[in-house]
């Protein structure tokens, strides 16, 4: 800009913007501006001249209160302005009315609003087993449409043992505390031992297990709304259950049912070998084999190394670790900076 000053005075402003290749557009905004910040400008005069139209702050705040009694809370500027017109009262137009909402970002709601709780993500580790057990109730078709009967899991998470289960009629609280207490009993749990997580249905929000719970001294843990992640064993436990190639499409009765889940968890318990756990079976994670048939698988694997050690070519065959903790959502690292 400084270079048109000095050639604007000798070839003019049109000249002096071709030379240089700028917009004559952009020249007069400049000034423009130049103009308007001036000190005495009629421009930054007016400026500061407030509209005779305007309100005053005494009758934005009268606009304020209007809108903020309690009967106008819940209706919309149209709404109260008619209202105030009806009963004889004017403070401005309905456009001057959205514009002081507007100012005070209450345009859209003005009313106290329910404020839903925060859930904290639960985190629990299990470094053993009967120290964090999931239990959850699926259904299982019956013999006609819309008929279910109701299975009741529990399981360790460390060992994925199934430490508990029952088919029923319903789903009921009631139910719900008799298994959980007598597979509490079948384990010999002590006072402080345990957490015991489900989500938030009925049957597992009820005063019923939260009392039965709190009497044996057992912590409980509750998924947060809607997140199927925060119970993730019972989630893939039922998947497996349900996929397995001889679940029928339906139960002709409840007796069927339980005769179906009786085989299941006995293979489950005693002859599955889990991935998660060091391809064991629940069985011996729960009750302390483990070890000792890695011991055996090792003995196994160092025989065949010794027979044949050119088929393994990068280094003796192991067999898979045992798991050292179980978790449901374990935290996450702290980034770590890095000095720029």
């Amino acid at each position: 800009m400084q270079a048109v000053e000095e050639v604007h005075g000798v070839l003019g402003v049109k000249t002096a913007c071709d030379a240089l290749g700028l917009p004559r557009a952009t020249w007069y905004r400049a000034q423009a501006r130049a103009v308007r910040g001036a000190p005495g400008s009629p421009i930054e005069a007016r400026s500061r001249v407030a509209s005779p139209r305007a309100l005053s702050s005494v009758e934005r705040r009268s606009v304020l209160d209007l809108v903020h009694e309690p009967r106008f809370v819940d209706l919309s500027v149209p709404q109260v302005w008619a209202t105030a017109l009806d009963e004889g009262r004017y403070l401005c137009s309905q456009r001057t009315m959205y514009r002081i909402l507007d100012a005070h970002d209450e345009v859209r709601e003005r009313r106290d609003q329910l404020r839903r709780p925060v859930y904290a993500k639960p985190e629990l580790l299990a470094t053993g087993p009967n120290q964090v057990w999931t239990w959850d109730i699926t259904k299982l078709k019956g013999p006609r449409k819309w008929n279910y009967f109701h299975l009741y899991v529990i399981i360790d998470i460390f060992s994925r043992k199934v430490v508990g289960w029952m088919v029923a009629e319903r789903e009921s609280a009631e139910l719900a505390k008799r298994l959980i207490e007598a597979t509490i009993e079948k384990e010999g749990i002590e006072p402080g031992q345990l957490t015991i997580h489900a989500d938030r249905g009925s049957s597992m929000k009820s005063k019923e297990v939260a009392l039965l719970l709190a009497d044996l001294g057992v912590i409980k843990t509750h998924s947060r709304p809607h997140v199927s992640n925060d119970n993730p064993y019972s989630e893939a436990h039922f998947k497996t259950i349900k996929y397995r190639p001889d679940f029928p499409e339906r139960f002709g009765s409840i007796e069927d049912a339980r005769a179906f889940c009786r085989r299941f968890f006995d293979w489950y318990n005693n002859h599955h070998r889990h991935s998660g756990i060091g391809l064991m079976t629940p069985a011996d994670v729960h009750h302390g084999r483990a070890h000792g048939v890695r011991d055996h698988r090792a003995r196994t694997l160092d025989a065949a190394y010794l027979l044949h050690p050119e088929r393994f070519v990068r280094k003796p065959p192991a067999p898979p670790a045992l798991p050292t903790a179980a978790w449901i959502n374990p935290p996450q690292a702290a980034p770590i900076a890095i000095a720029q």
